[in-house]
Formats: structure tokens, C-alpha cells, sequence
């Protein structure tokens, strides 16, 4: 999902093509400011509050938030001994995050004195996402990683015959699908319930959570004795650009026969 990963334009495997050729060592990186307030949040402390929030955007990588030094709470912060080196970045120190008893090691990276090809990195900061308890842009608790601004969501509605078989075995068929085209990703076809052999389906406690669809629920699928794990899944409360296919089901296409 976006620029930089799958098949996005700056990704390894780029569905389109450019007039050109972008030459860069080990990646490209777009530094890209976002206007929106962002914070995050760990044992009831605000880490961060900044509205001067940068998007990185690497090859291969998810965009990260990096924040202005300036808008961290240093009182949490306690400088560690790990250092890494990236490429296309330079080397890395860490801090911990500490709230009495609780501590995120090595939860906060920067980048001081980085490579002259990437100078905008000095002075900003990075932190963990999974580490923080909560990150919110505006007022609004976001999930997963940061939402990326190209990245995008259209469903529409088909009248495809869509087949599903695993092992011969008919698994759904439906001339009712909806397709959900996402940046970067393969077509996803969502199939309504009724058009599912539910009876082949077991649940699973799986839970996933997408940045843009919301919480997604799986099942398992039983066919001839051979069970398939977290082959189907749905999003019963799905977030504003799921809201399509709530309550629909959809399979792992790389995993059975469409």
C-alpha cells in the first residue's frame, strides 16, 4: 500500500512506468509534510503533540510520522545505547520511552547527523507505532500505521460471475460480488453471505486491523478433511471506506482457485 510498497510507482515491483529511471542507493525516500494534528500516547502521557507531523515515504516500507524534536516530551525520554545504520538515512540512535514502572525500549529513533542526500531528517524524530497505546490524528484514534494520502479505496458493484473452489470443491459462486480495488493491492472480490458455502467455513480468533477498512473477522475453511486457516474474511463494522462491503465475505484469492 502506497507509493513505495508492492506495486506502487516507487515500490520493487511497479505495476506502471515512468519516462525515466529514479537511480538511488538502497531506495527512494519522499519527505512529505501533512497538515493534521497528530499525537500518540503512552501510559497516559502524550509523547508527542505536533502539528508540524513529516510523512516518510521509503521503498519497501510503510509511511512513518516523523515529528519535530521540539514537540516531544523529553521528561519521558531516555537515550539508549543501540545505534543502526540505514543507506539512504545514516546512523541511528534510540530512546526509551519510561512512565513509572512501564518503559518501550528503544521506542524513539533519530536520525542527527544524517546522509547529505537526506539532510531534512535532522531535527525530526520517529517513534514505534506498536509500542505507543494510542496515536490520534485531530480528535480521531487511528490503527495500524499511518493512513497515506495516496493510498486509496473504490468498491463497485459487479455483475462478474465470480467462482470460488478450493481443492474442486465450490465454495462460493455469486453474480452479486462487489470489488474492492486498494492502492497498490490485487482486486478483492466481496461475496454476500448467502452466496457462501458457510457450512464449509469454521470461525477463527483471528483479528486483523487495516489502517482504512477497520477490524476484519476470519474463518477457517474444511474441505475433504484438509482445513485451510484464515482463508475468509469479513469487516462487520467497518470503517468510512469499507462501509461497502460490511458484513460480506471475501477469500484469500492467492490461496484457492477464482
Amino acid at each position: 500500500m502506497s507509493l513505495t510498497v508492492a506495486s506502487g510507482p516507487f515500490g520493487r515491483t511497479p505495476a506502471g512506468r515512468l519516462n525515466g529511471t529514479l537511480e538511488t542507493p538502497g531506495g527512494f525516500i519522499l519527505w512529505d509534510p501533512v497538515p493534521h494534528r497528530v499525537r500518540a500516547r503512552f501510559a497516559g502521557r502524550t509523547v508527542v503533540d505536533t502539528r508540524g507531523a513529516v510523512l516518510l515515504h521509503e521503498t519497501n516500507h510503510l509511511p512513518v510520522y516523523y515529528v519535530p524534536e521540539a514537540d516531544l516530551d523529553h521528561d519521558l525520554l531516555v537515550p539508549t545505547e543501540t545505534r543502526t545504520f540505514c543507506p539512504i538515512k545514516g546512523d541511528c540512535s534510540y530512546r526509551s520511552i519510561r512512565v513509572g514502572d512501564r518503559v518501550a525500549t528503544d521506542a524513539v529513533w533519530a536520525y542527527r547527523a544524517p546522509i547529505p542526500s537526506a539532510p531534512f531528517l535532522a531535527g525530526y524524530a520517529a517513534l514505534v507505532w506498536d509500542a505507543l497505546d494510542e496515536w490520534l490524528v485531530e480528535d480521531e484514534q487511528v490503527h495500524g500505521h499511518p493512513r497515506d494520502p495516496y493510498h486509496r479505496i473504490d468498491v463497485y458493484p459487479t455483475s462478474t460471475h465470480v467462482r470460488v473452489l478450493l481443492d474442486g470443491e465450490v465454495l462460493a459462486d455469486s453474480r452479486r460480488a462487489r470489488v474492492l480495488y486498494e492502492t497498490s493491492l490485487p482486486p478483492r472480490y466481496y461475496l454476500p453471505i448467502e452466496d457462501v458455502r458457510v457450512d464449509l467455513l469454521e470461525p477463527s480468533p483471528t483479528r486483523t486491523r487495516c489502517a482504512y477498512k477497520g477490524e476484519a473477522s476470519y474463518w477457517h475453511a474444511r474441505v475433504g478433511g484438509r482445513l485451510v486457516d484464515d482463508l475468509v474474511w469479513s469487516y462487520p463494522e467497518p470503517d468510512l471506506d469499507a462501509q461497502p462491503v460490511r458484513g460480506l465475505l471475501c477469500f484469500l484469492a492467492e490461496r484457492v482457485d477464482v
